[in-house]
C-alpha cells in the first residue's frame, strides 16, 4: 500500500503507538542504531515501508540501501517483499520490537550523517512508515552517545521524557530533520516569533551578520505574505569543503555551504540567495504546492509539470529577495541576474527541452546528469526563473507597478496556501491571469510547452533596458567543446550538439593531445584557437579509448558566452517610470552605476 492510499481508522488503530528510540553508540562507524516499538497492535502482520524518496528532492533515491541488521525481538519472524518492504509476523502478540542499523556517511541536506562530531537525520532516510498508520502520532528518543552532544530539532518535546519528541504523524516526522551533535547556537526574534541558526562546522562566518542579514529576508518574505505561518523556525548549516545546497522544510531548512565561503562579498551574496530560497519555500512548495503533492506517495515519483513554478519562481525571488532586503544594490541585482541569463542562454538543451516536460521528468533527468545533459534538457529552476522574470515584467507593464509577480504569490496563497490545497497547472496559469488582467494563453504554449527562444527585450524594453551580448569579433572560433585538465591530461567533457568537433567524430572522453601537431592544454586551447579564423580546418588529434586519432575540424565563428542587462542608449519618461518602479532607482543612477 502507497502513502495515498491511506485506511481510514478503526477503533482499534487508535491504540496503536509507534515509539522510535535513535542512538549512535559507535559514531565513528557511521551506523544510526534505530529501534522501533509497536505497541497495541492487533493484526496478524506489520507491514513496515521505508521511503525511497523526500519531498523536496526529486528523485528515487532507495534510502533502505543502507538499512542494514534487522531483526525482530520476542522470536517473532519476518520477511522481506520488496526493496523497502519488511513483513513482520506478529503471532498475536501486540508488542512489537524490531531493531535495524542505517548507514550514514553522505553529508547532504536529503540524507544522513553520523561521525564523530555529529549526527543528521531526515526522516524519510532513517524511518519506516507502517501503511494504513501514517497520521498516526510518533514519538522520538534520541540517545547521545556523550553528553556533550545537544539536540536540533522543531518536533515538539514531550514533558517528562529526557531527549523524546512527537511528531503528529509520518508527515510531519518527514519533514523535521534532526541534528545531533557539537554546534553552535544562534538565537533570534523575528516579527516577535523565536527563530535560530544550528551551524556544524568550522568557518569564517559572522554570526552578526548573518543574524542581521536573516532577518531582513525574513522581514521582506512575511511582508510579502502577510506573516508568517509557523511559531518557531530553525537554520540548520552544515560547514564542509565544498558542499552546496538546501532542503526546505515547514518550520526548518537545512543549507550545506562551503566553510570559508563567508567573507567574500559575491560568495556571501550567494550564499543568502540560497537562505532567501529556502525559507521562500515555507510558502511555495511546502504549502502551495501542486495537486500531485498535495499527498506524498512516498514509494514512487509524484509527476507534475509545475514544478517551474515551485522551483523556478523561487529561484527568481531569490535573487530579489536580498535586493528588497538591501543586502546589495540595484547595480548587483542586475549583474546576478544577467549571470542566470546568460546561463540560460548558453546551455543548448533549452531548445530541445520544453520547460514542462522539464519539470515532469525531474526525477530521470535534473538530478542524473551526464556529458551530454547540457546538450538535451534544461533546468526547471533556470528557465523557471526566466519565465518568471518575464511574467513579473509583464504584469508590471501593463499595471504600472501597481500589482506584479507578488500578488501572483499572494493569491496562490490565499487560494491554496493557507489551508493546503493542491493546485492544477489550470488553477496556476488561471491565477496568475487574472492578476495580469490578460490572457496568457499564447504566453504559457511558447514559455511552457515549446523550445522556442524567450522573448527577453519585448519584456525588457517598457523599462529601459535591454540584453546586451558579449562583444565576439575579437573572440577565438569555436571547436564547440569544453576540456577540462584531469590527472596531467586534457579530456574533452563536453561537445555541443551539432558543432565542428561533433561532426568530425570527436567524442565526450577523447583526451586532447595536439591542434596541428603541436601539443595543447585546456589552459592553452582558447590562445591557440586564436591564430586559426572561422572556416579554417584544424587538424586536431586525441586518444579515443587508447586509439591515437587525428581529425580534421573546421571550425565554426564564436558565439557569445556572456549576456548583459544594459539600460537603453535613450530612454523615454515613461521607461524611466516603469525602471523606478521595479528597482528603485532613477534611469540616470543606473546608467552612471553600470
Amino acid at each position: 500500500m502507497t502513502a495515498t492510499q491511506v485506511q481510514p481508522y478503526t477503533a482499534s488503530a487508535t491504540t496503536v503507538q509507534l515509539h522510535y528510540t535513535v542512538a549512535m553508540s559507535q559514531p565513528e562507524t557511521h551506523l544510526f542504531e534505530v529501534t522501533l516499538r509497536v505497541s497495541g497492535w492487533q493484526q496478524t502482520t506489520l507491514d513496515l515501508k521505508m521511503p525511497v524518496w523526500t519531498p523536496g528532492s526529486y528523485l528515487i533515491r532507495e534510502y533502505s540501501r543502507h538499512v542494514q541488521d534487522f531483526s525482530v525481538d520476542s522470536g517473532l519472524t519476518w520477511e522481506k517483499i520488496s526493496k523497502n518492504h519488511w513483513r513482520v509476523h506478529a503471532n498475536g502478540l501486540s508488542e512489537i520490537t524490531l531493531k535495524y542499523r542505517v548507514f550514514a556517511n553522505e553529508l547532504t541536506v536529503r540524507t544522513n550523517h553520523l561521525d564523530t562530531t555529529h549526527g543528521y537525520f531526515n526522516g524519510a532516510a532513517l524511518f519506516f512508515f507502517v501503511p494504513g498508520f501514517e497520521r498516526q502520532p510518533i514519538r522520538v528518543t534520541i540517545v547521545p552517545p556523550k553528553p556533550s552532544w545537544k539536540i536540533a530539532t522543531t518536533l515538539p518535546a514531550v514533558s517528562g521524557e529526557a531527549n523524546t519528541f512527537e511528531a503528529a504523524d509520518f508527515d510531519t516526522l518527514v519533514d523535521t530533520p534532526v541534528e545531533v551533535g557539537i554546534h553552535d547556537r544562534h538565537a533570534f526574534s523575528v516579527l516577535g516569533k523565536p527563530h535560530e541558526w544550528v551551524i556544524w562546522g568550522t568557518g569564517n562566518y559572522d554570526a552578526a551578520d548573518l543574524i542581521q542579514d536573516t532577518t531582513r529576508i525574513v522581514e521582506v518574505e512575511a511582508a510579502l505574505f502577510g506573516g508568517l505561518p509557523y511559531e518557531r523556525y530553525l537554520f540548520l548549516l552544515h560547514l564542509s569543503s565544498q558542499g552546496y545546497g538546501g532542503l526546505e522544510h515547514k518550520d526548518s531548512c537545512t543549507l550545506n555551504y562551503g566553510r570559508f565561503s563567508f567573507r567574500a562579498r559575491e560568495k556571501y551574496n550567494r550564499f543568502m540567495q540560497l537562505v532567501a530560497h529556502e525559507f521562500f519555500h515555507l510558502w511555495n512548495v511546502k504549502r502551495i504546492r501542486p495537486k500531485a503533492l498535495e499527498v506524498f506517495d512516498y514509494e514512487s515519483e509524484n509527476y507534475t509539470s509545475s514544478l517551474w513554478f515551485c522551483e523556478g519562481t523561487t529561484s527568481f525571488y531569490d535573487l530579489a529577495i536580498p535586493f528588497r532586503a538591501g543586502l546589495y544594490d540595484a547595480k548587483t541585482y542586475l549583474k546576478e541576474l544577467s549571470k542566470e541569463i546568460t546561463q540560460f542562454l548558453t546551455i543548448p538543451g533549452r531548445k530541445v527541452q520544453p520547460l514542462s516536460e522539464s519539470s515532469f521528468d525531474a526525477w530521470i533527468k535534473l538530478y542524473r546528469r551526464d556529458a551530454n545533459s547540457n546538450n538535451n534538457q534544461i533546468s526547471y529552476y533556470l528557465k523557471g526563473e526566466m519565465v518568471s522574470l518575464l511574467l513579473d515584467l509583464q504584469i508590471r507593464a501593463k499595471h504600472q507597478n501597481g500589482r506584479s509577480l507578488d500578488d501572483v504569490m499572494r493569491l496562490m496563497w490565499q487560494r491554496f496556501g493557507r489551508d493546503e490545497i493542491g493546485f492544477t497547472p489550470e488553477e496556476l496559469e488561471g491565477a496568475i491571469a487574472a492578476v495580469a488582467e490578460t490572457d496568457l494563453t499564447d504566453f504559457f504554449h511558447h514559455a511552457l510547452h515549446t523550445t522556442e527562444e524567450l522573448p527577453f527585450d519585448e519584456y525588457l524594453h517598457p523599462f529601459g533596458l535591454c540584453l546586451q551580448p558579449d562583444d565576439v569579433s575579437s573572440a577565438p572560433p569555436s571547436l564547440g567543446i569544453t576540456a577540462r585538465a584531469e590527472n596531467g591530461k586534457t579530456m574533452i567533457q563536453f561537445i555541443e550538439m551539432g558543432a565542428p568537433a561533433q561532426q568530425a567524430g570527436l567524442d565526450i572522453g577523447d583526451e586532447l593531445l595536439a591542434l596541428d601537431g603541436l601539443r595543447v592544454s585546456a589552459e592553452q586551447l582558447g590562445d591557440r584557437l586564436q591564430n586559426y579564423r572561422p572556416g579554417d580546418t584544424v587538424q586536431v588529434t586525441v586518444f579515443h579509448q587508447d586509439e591515437l586519432r587525428t581529425l580534421p575540424v573546421t571550425l565554426d565563428p564564436p558565439s557569445p558566452s556572456n549576456f548583459k542587462l544594459t539600460p537603453l542608449p535613450s530612454a523615454n519618461d515613461a521607461q524611466k517610470a516603469l525602471l523606478r518602479g521595479w528597482l528603485s532607482i532613477d534611469w540616470e543612477t543606473l546608467c552612471n552605476a553600470m
